[in-house]
């Protein structure tokens, strides 16, 4: 799927411990799709763990989402570039957000 930009931020939660103390982190959303998020954060994450998240949407809606960690890169600034996908994203918020690429798309003129 294309993936789009969004200035927005999430709070994750580490799903997969239950020994560690929820803690929620803000971090730098880089782009977004009907599959998945990518961003920034200043703490490592593991590969395959799941984290709740809370997707602010341009509308100021807020998406309650589950998503998998597939990639990690260290960047030179310290901070984590992480890839992810939606776990059990439901059909409607998959829906909010291509209608927010296809805003995005008939804006720029690449509207296929």
């Amino acid at each position: 799927d294309r993936r789009m930009s969004l200035s927005a931020k999430l709070l994750i939660k580490n799903m997969n411990d239950d020994s560690v103390k929820a803690e929620e982190v803000e971090i730098e959303v880089l782009d977004v799709s009907k599959t998945g998020v990518g961003f920034i954060c200043n703490s490592p994450l593991s590969i395959g763990a799941v984290y709740e998240a809370h997707l602010k949407l341009w509308t100021d809606e807020v998406i309650h989402a589950f998503l998998k960690v597939v990639r990690i890169e260290q960047t030179k600034e310290e901070k984590y570039t992480c890839g992810t996908i939606f776990i059990g994203l439901p059909e409607m918020n998959a829906k909010r957000i291509e209608v927010y690429d296809m805003l995005k798309r008939m804006e720029s003129g690449d509207l296929e």
